[in-house]
């Protein structure tokens, strides 16, 4: 089995997707009720409520997550931080070092998402 993608469910794809360009510099393709985002270590796909009505027996709820936390690793958190300072991003976590050495930021995307920007420790 090979884990694909990750999928959010948003009311609005163009602004969910613009988003996560600005924050991965990938360009999302796709359509209006559908994109994807294939970064280097796996694919984002933003979809919307209405597609998983239509598709996916309206098994899933736009805004709703509260437990999963997306996650991408870069050279150095720092950097990140200041390249981001002027989008209109809600901080939760500015960068700090956690205990097992990786170097992390959080925020939540407009849907309220959790997003980690971490850097592993260097050897």
């Amino acid at each position: 089995m090979k884990f694909a993608s990750v999928r959010i469910v948003t009311e609005d794809v163009a602004a969910l997707a613009g988003f996560y360009q600005c924050i991965t510099g990938v360009e999302p393709v796709g359509t209006e009720d559908f994109v994807e985002l294939r970064t280097a270590g796996a694919v984002l796909a933003i979809c919307s409520r209405r597609s998983v009505d239509r598709d996916n027996a309206g098994a899933a709820l736009a805004g709703a997550n509260q437990s999963v936390i997306l996650e991408f690793e870069v050279a150095d958190v720092d950097a990140e931080r200041e390249r981001l300072n002027t989008e209109a991003i809600v901080w939760v976590l500015e960068p700090t070092t956690q205990p097992w050495g990786n170097r992390s930021m959080l925020f939540r995307d407009p849907d309220g998402n959790l997003v980690n920007v971490y850097a592993p420790p260097t050897r």
